[in-house]
């Protein structure tokens, strides 16, 4: 099911191949790792439309070879200064999609620009040029496009702008039929020759504001042009031998380091991979960094997360010490959006980018703002209404946040840039990915083809089931059921588990590519 691409120069991997031979066709024409990854950005926008867009949040970690520097950018919005919870009076939870759910800036646009300006060679009409032209011709329909339309068709008839767009002449498209967004190739040419402001302040915002005014919307043009993403200082922390780098919050990446900590007091290597003993012990590591993430995780500009005790190794001993090797530990948490995109770039200089992006519940809220063509994100509707908790609503303020990009490097250098879609399952899809390359020695598409777990409570589920791929031998199966895990054997490779990309870069510097057999992606290297 899986087959390896090899590069000795560069590598795009993306959840769609339209999106990844753009940002290859990019670095052929010139730009760098930088302006790949803005053009595959852009053409995910168009290509998985249910997934991500421009209305939506992206989180990146870049590394610039001349500086020789891991950085990351938050490109998340914050809710609006007239949103509030007494905007939601009588209700128990700020509802997932409509009007209502349309709390938050959208805050990709302004990422596109903030890397181009700080790293780019190429202008933002160069690289929106492959995403304009899928967008104007049109493209044939994913599979997984296809399906979700099938899911939410009743969901897409709500708003009349989602349902011209996503049911053309009122009927699902077929897969490969050719899917065309006129409205979304005309905005993607506006910010082509008028940049970031002519959304954040321009008539382009105008118009965005005013459409979603029109349906009772709550966010404001002022909201929209005080919106600005930031630069910030990744986490990071060590696993055999490795530095491995994580987005901050209001991101939940220092999960997925948390849960290495915890791992790196087993000698994994020992343990059969695929074993019972293997994903128990990654599932139980994967609770307790969960169970601190949902104390804590939110805006930290309104507060505090102690991320130093949380990376800490003496902490992760405790927890790892905390581990019973026959039971597994009953804890609870929430349901999380899942539907995302990743993709990683790294060009022949040695820049490299690992970027995530998403509308946070497929097609988002349901709302598409006027004759934009922009589907708007519902990732505010995560924030609580209750004021006892961390992450409760307040004006200007960014919600705990799912998306996560990760690198990891070897002697200052990059050596696996990883991601995937999936909410929950980021952190745990993450890693398995990166014990079976570090610990095992595989590359990137035999890691991400092997079965997957995906453990937490499914939407109008009680209970917190450990899907488990069908593929996993049914003696561990049964092991895992027996310790306590509420197992839920799904089909060999299933849709809940994600859409995985990974580059690996070999010792001698052979690029590796990987992409998840569950997506239309592709890795395109040369």
């Amino acid at each position: 099911m899986y087959s390896e691409i090899v590069g000795s120069k560069t590598m795009v991997v993306s959840p769609h191949y339209l999106a990844s031979q753009a940002g290859n066709t990019i670095l052929q024409k010139g730009g760098n790792a930088f302006d790949a990854a803005v053009a595959v950005s852009a053409c995910l926008a168009v290509v998985y439309p249910h997934m991500t867009g421009l209305g939506g949040d992206s989180f990146w970690l870049t590394y610039s070879k001349k500086d020789e520097e891991v950085r990351a950018y938050n490109g998340s919005g914050r809710s609006g200064e007239n949103v509030t919870c007494e905007a939601f009076k009588g209700k128990q939870a700020i509802p997932y999609r409509g009007i209502e759910s349309v709390i938050t800036i959208p805050g990709m646009v302004d990422s596109w620009d903030a890397v181009l300006k700080e790293y780019g060679r190429l202008s933002l009409r160069e690289v929106l040029a492959p995403a304009i032209e899928y967008a104007l011709e049109g493209f044939p329909l994913s599979k997984d496009q296809y399906e979700n339309t099938v899911k939410n068709e009743g969901m897409l008839r709500e708003d009349r702008d989602i349902a011209a767009i996503f049911l053309p002449n009122n009927k699902i498209p077929a897969i490969n039929e050719r899917f065309v967004q006129t409205n979304l190739a005309r905005t993607l040419k506006e910010l082509a020759v008028n940049g970031r402001d002519g959304f954040y302040k321009g008539e382009l915002g105008a118009r965005f504001i005013s459409s979603l005014e029109e349906k009772g919307g709550l966010l404001t043009r002022d909201d929209l042009g005080s919106h600005q993403g930031s630069w910030t200082e990744p986490l990071t922390t060590t696993y055999r031998g490795y530095d491995m780098y994580q987005v901050p919050p209001n991101s939940q990446g220092f999960v997925g380091l948390m849960a290495l900590n915890i791992l790196e007091n087993y000698e994994l290597a020992t343990i059969p991979e695929g074993s019972y003993e293997y994903y128990h012990l990654l599932v139980e590591s994967l609770k307790r960094s969960f169970e601190d993430r949902n104390k804590v995780l939110t805006d930290p500009d309104f507060h505090s997360i102690p991320i130093e005790k949380l990376l800490s190794k003496s902490y992760a001993k405790e927890m790892a010490n905390s581990i019973h090797p026959l039971t597994a530990r009953d804890i609870q948490t929430q349901s999380i959006g899942s539907d995302t995109a990743h993709a990683a770039v790294i060009d022949e200089e040695g820049n490299a980018v690992s970027f995530i992006q998403s509308l946070y519940f497929e097609f988002g809220s349901g709302i598409v703002a006027g004759d934009t063509g922009i589907v708007v994100q519902n990732r505010g509707s995560f924030f609580s209404l209750d004021s006892s908790q961390v992450n409760c609503l307040e004006p200007r303020k960014r919600t705990f946040h799912t998306l996560m990009p990760a690198m990891a490097f070897k002697n200052k250098k990059p050596r696996i840039l990883y991601g995937t879609q999936g909410g929950e399952g980021q952190p745990q899809t993450q890693t398995l990915m990166i014990t079976r390359m570090i610990d095992y020695g595989m590359k990137p598409s035999k890691a991400i083809s092997e079965p997957r777990f995906v453990w937490g409570r499914t939407w109008g589920e009680a209970t917190q089931e450990l899907k488990i791929e069908g593929r996993v031998n049914l003696d561990v199966i049964e092991q895992l059921a027996k310790a306590g895990h509420h197992v839920n054997r799904v089909s060999e490779f299933d849709g809940s588990m994600g859409h995985a990309n990974a580059i690996l870069i070999d010792e001698q510097g052979f690029v590796y590519g990987g992409v998840d057999p569950r997506s239309d992606g592709a890795a395109v290297g040369r």
